[in-house]
């Protein structure tokens, strides 16, 4: 791959990992802060969403670690069995964001709905694409074709994860917004939930920004075989 990739993926696994480790400190940090109200992640869940006026929505448990999500198909929040059961500033910091997500299927977010379009075509695209570029470089010089082809799917790939920014950007920013205007969290939860949304967009931009890098390290294989 040369060593310009090399250095390139390095810098982005350097840069992922302070990321993702600081993520964990801090939900570590905010899940030993209990919440005054004593409700759980799942009763903050549930609030949110009829105080939002959404009642075809189920707040469900789901095994593993890091494993909340919202789920359009069904309708559902789903929410790491941790986060469900758990009463502290970092459980309640990750339900109101997956309910944040529940707000944008209501009203029809844009960027959601672009999102999800994208779901399909990305989930087949993550399954071939580091093939086929490899392939392309390989057959550079005999078909530089497959390595265009390659590119054009990693930048549907790339798209997903810019467009993901402002979706999970703004859920973060309603889930907070509900947390203070209904008074859910004391000035000290407030905070630690705000800390804690702040630091798991993060990790997002941290994977936009190396698509984007990757992204143009390919572009610059091909631009520069064209040339020679």
């Amino acid at each position: 791959m040369g060593s310009g990739y090399l250095i390139l993926a390095g810098a982005i696994m350097l840069f992922s990992w302070i990321v993702s480790s600081r993520l964990k400190s801090k939900f570590e940090q905010y899940s030993k802060l209990q919440l005054r109200n004593g409700m759980s992640g799942a009763e903050i869940a549930e609030k949110m969403l009829v105080d939002n006026g959404i009642r075809d929505v189920r707040v469900i448990s789901t095994p593993g670690q890091l494993t909340d999500h919202y789920n359009p198909a069904d309708k559902t929040v789903n929410l790491s069995e941790v986060v469900y059961n758990e009463r502290n500033a970092a459980a309640a910091a990750v339900a109101a964001h997956e309910c944040g997500h529940a707000v944008q299927h209501a009203v029809g977010y844009e960027w959601l709905t672009m999102r999800s379009r994208l779901v399909p075509i990305v989930s087949v695209a993550s399954n071939y694409v580091q093939w086929i570029l490899l392939a392309g470089i390989l057959m550079i010089r005999t078909f530089p074709g497959l390595l265009l082809i390659g590119i054009i799917i990693f930048a549907a790939t790339t798209l997903f994860t810019i467009i993901t920014l402002p979706v999970e950007y703004d859920a973060s920013n309603r889930a907070l917004a509900w947390l203070k205007n209904k008074n859910m969290l004391t000035q000290q939860e407030q905070a630690g939930a705000k800390d804690a949304l702040k630091w798991a967009a993060r990790t997002y931009v941290v994977a936009a920004i190396g698509s984007i890098a990757t992204l143009l390290y390919y572009i610059s294989i091909y631009s520069g075989s064209r040339r020679n």
